[in-house]
């Protein structure tokens, strides 16, 4: 078996794409005004859990370098070295979040910026009951999805072939409510990457916290 053959889809297309990436989806307001949003609410020095941490820029940058404490992971070897040398405040794993092992209640929030495409319907629901237990009651989440009724459809990411799923917006914010957290806001908006003849595409942020108390029957 050749190391290609080994890595994941995701880790193919993003070992590939690199800091083009970023350079194409750096100016997206909704993900900063998402990553303001978790600033406003997090205690100094809070413990947070970046997942699909990509290049390290923009979401473990920020959230580093306003004091927090941010571990990233990421299945695409090219994408963690280049957040480890862009944000050397953060610490950042080669690990896909199907099977890292997660401590409960170990971090004071989660971002998953659209780092679920690629996964089944059945491993996004599972890693985001993962999420959900990994934060601390009280504990943030932040999620991004590209909000669209779509399984295992085959696309052209950035010259790259994936397939992707997906949910719609009310049953991926159903995705979240059934993982046990309460969301306390939803933004939905277009976002068109820098890229030559790209169109704008919907994006669903979804923000929600894990309840200080299981609620009854749960």
């Amino acid at each position: 078996m050749t190391e290609e053959d080994r890595r994941t889809p995701a880790a193919v297309v993003f070992d590939a794409l690199g800091l083009d990436y970023e350079r194409a989806f750096a100016d997206s307001a909704a993900r900063r005004a998402s990553l303001d949003w978790l600033l406003e609410r997090l205690a100094p020095g809070s413990r947070v859990l970046d997942v699909g941490s990509g290049t390290g820029r923009p979401t473990a940058h920020t959230l580093a370098g306003a004091g927090h404490r941010v571990l990233g992971v990421d299945v695409s070897p090219v994408m963690v070295e280049l957040a480890a040398r862009q944000v050397p405040g953060a610490e950042f794993r080669l690990a896909d979040i199907r099977e890292t092992p997660l401590e409960e209640g170990s971090f004071d929030a989660v971002c998953a910026y659209f780092s679920l495409l690629q996964m089944s319907r059945a491993e996004q629901a599972a890693v985001v009951g993962r999420l959900a237990r990994t934060v601390r009651p009280g504990g943030l989440v932040a999620l991004a999805t590209v909000p669209l009724d779509v399984e295992d459809a085959e696309g052209v990411f950035m010259g790259q072939p994936i397939r992707v799923t997906s949910f719609d917006a009310e049953a991926f914010t159903g995705l979240v409510t059934g993982a046990g957290l309460t969301v306390l806001a939803e933004e939905c908006s277009r976002f068109a990457p820098d890229l030559p003849g790209a169109t704008p595409e919907p994006q669903l942020f979804v923000h929600a916290r894990r309840p200080d108390q299981p609620s009854a029957g749960r």
